[in-house]
């Protein structure tokens, strides 16, 4: 695309202020207003606690789901990062509830994104060995139909400072149909595509969040948009609609507008409702470009690749 200078930029991004100019289409939470709407009303942010907030969204809603919900590492610990040792307390959202309270919180919650969930919908949950386990256990007492767990190796992972066991280098994501009849999406070819003509394994290598994804900070468990690209592109197609019940800095919302889908994230914490509405009018700029697809929306010819932008222009755009 033609190169754009700065003062266009930020021409887009005061047209993004959040004024709607039609009433959303997308299901929302009887009684409660959006946080953060974009202006064409496919991007919807809402800020409460969760269970709070699903019981008030109309059954069948969305057509997939991706939940990165509390791992309860929250342990008074200490983790290495960039060479610093740093405490691994992330906030009281991450606190462990013992194995009683983390089970039915995590029953829950899934039972709740289960009556949200279309037919032929699916979910993908990530978590560490401290939380997935727990995962899968609901998943299937609840009757959800468990696809593929999906082994995410980090590329670079912090090293174990006690040097008692091995370093923690993967993440599992679990992939569920919403019950035994479930006829899920999976845009196979174009999988296969991207990985160089080959079927694609469950073992994905995947960098940790750039720096242009962490631009405004970041939230202590946030996931690299590459992942969501891929998992958004291989269940979904263009207009479905997906939920994030734990939204944090909405590297989900971010993906599934890039790749032309609709969004509405739940975000308990406000400090991270405003990261991820930075994020989102910085990422609008360049709405319709993908990275892991390598596409450009044609009929958008305003919207541009940070790709061809330096990084100091980038942070210049990103002062709103």
């Amino acid at each position: 695309m033609e190169s754009r200078n700065i003062d266009e930029l930020e021409f887009i991004d005061d047209a993004l202020t959040p004024r709607r100019t039609k009433k959303s289409a997308l299901p929302s939470p009887d009684g409660f207003k959006t946080y953060f709407s974009s202006q064409d009303g496919n991007f919807e942010l809402y800020h409460d606690d969760c269970l709070e907030l699903m019981p008030l969204f109309p059954a069948e809603s969305f057509d997939m789901i991706f939940a990165d919900p509390p791992y309860f590492l929250s342990n008074g610990g200490i983790t290495c990062h960039a060479g610093k040792m740093v405490s691994v307390n992330k906030g009281k959202w991450d606190k462990s509830k013992g194995f009683q309270g983390n089970y039915e919180f995590t029953k829950k919650w899934l039972s709740e994104c289960q009556r949200l969930m279309k037919p032929n919908a699916t979910i993908w949950i990530s978590g560490t060995n401290h939380i997935i386990h727990i995962v899968g256990f609901a998943l299937e007492e609840l009757g959800f139909k468990i696809l593929n767990d999906i082994t995410w190796v980090k590329t670079n992972p912090p090293p174990n400072l006690s040097c008692r066991y091995f370093t923690h280098a993967t993440e599992t994501i679990l992939w569920a149909g919403r019950d035994s009849k479930t006829r899920h999406t999976f845009n196979y070819k174009l999988m296969k595509a991207l990985n160089s003509g080959k079927q694609m394994t469950s073992v994905w290598r995947l960098d940790a969040p750039s720096r242009e994804e962490k631009i405004f900070g970041k939230h202590p468990t946030q996931k690299p948009l590459a992942l969501l690209e891929r998992i958004i592109a291989a269940s979904t197609n263009e207009k479905e609609l997906v939920l994030d019940p734990f939204t944090g800095s909405s590297t989900t919302g971010i993906a599934s507008s890039r790749l032309k889908r609709q969004f509405v994230g739940l975000e308990l914490e406000k400090e991270y409702l405003e990261l991820s509405r930075k994020r989102y009018k910085l990422e609008f700029i360049e709405y319709g470009f993908s990275r892991l697809l390598n596409i450009k929306i044609k009929d958008n010819e305003i919207v541009k690749s940070s790709k061809n932008l330096s990084f100091e222009a980038f942070e210049e755009v990103a002062k709103i």
